[in-house]
């Protein structure tokens, strides 16, 4: 086997350890199993069980991230936004996705070298956010007013606690995407306004942030 196919395949099984049985699960043994290789080449590749882990979090944040970049970068508004994030949520489930995420959030208080590349791996979701956001709020009285980049992680860090929280009660997650809904369809409301009301609006909210 090339080296770099038992690297990969390594990478591949530490994620489907961590979602189907938990990060407790983790050890070379067990991830050498999954991927049919020798245990030694975990050491050999990776040094550690957690640099192992800490490269299989950034390679499959990285790898989620470029699935989905063209459907944002097609967004053309904020309820498409949300749209959208409700279809990658369910997909991001059904591909198992989600318990890895609490696995990893989870593991990363336990596992102090899981912190950095979990939340580089948020970040990136961020970073793709922040790029719509920027896109969308252009067009409306919030630019300039609202602070994207803190939206984004704050747009971000709501999906992450819906996906976690509809495990325990799917019924409120999904009223509460519900109601994300409602606000972007009322704020896309913005891209309408005609010229008077779109001055006279960025005036008020300029007014009203600067207090």
């Amino acid at each position: 086997m090339h080296a770099h196919d038992a690297r990969e395949r390594l990478l591949d099984a530490t994620l489907r350890t961590v979602a189907e049985q938990g990060i407790a699960r983790v050890s070379a043994r067990t991830v050498a199993a999954e991927a049919g290789v020798n245990q030694a080449l975990v050491f050999y590749h990776f040094g550690s069980v957690d640099d192992l882990l800490a490269a299989a979090c950034q390679r499959g944040a990285e790898a989620r991230v470029e699935r989905y970049r063209a459907a944002l970068e097609d967004v053309g508004s904020l309820s498409e936004l949300v749209v959208l994030a409700r279809r990658l949520h369910a997909q991001e489930r059904e591909a198992g996705n989600v318990a890895l995420l609490g696995q990893l959030l989870a593991g990363a208080q336990s596992h102090p070298a899981l912190a950095d590349p979990t939340a580089a791996g948020l970040a990136l979701w961020v970073t793709e956010v922040e790029r719509v956001l920027h896109r969308l709020l252009e067009r409306t009285p919030l630019h300039g007013v609202v602070d994207v980049p803190g939206l984004a992680r704050a747009v971000s860090a709501s999906f992450v606690g819906l996906e976690l929280y509809e495990a325990v009660d799917e019924e409120g997650a999904n009223a509460a995407i519900a109601s994300l809904e409602q606000l972007a369809n009322l704020l896309s409301a913005f891209e309408e306004l005609g010229p008077i009301a779109d001055r006279a609006v960025r005036r008020r909210l300029r007014r009203t942030t600067s207090g």
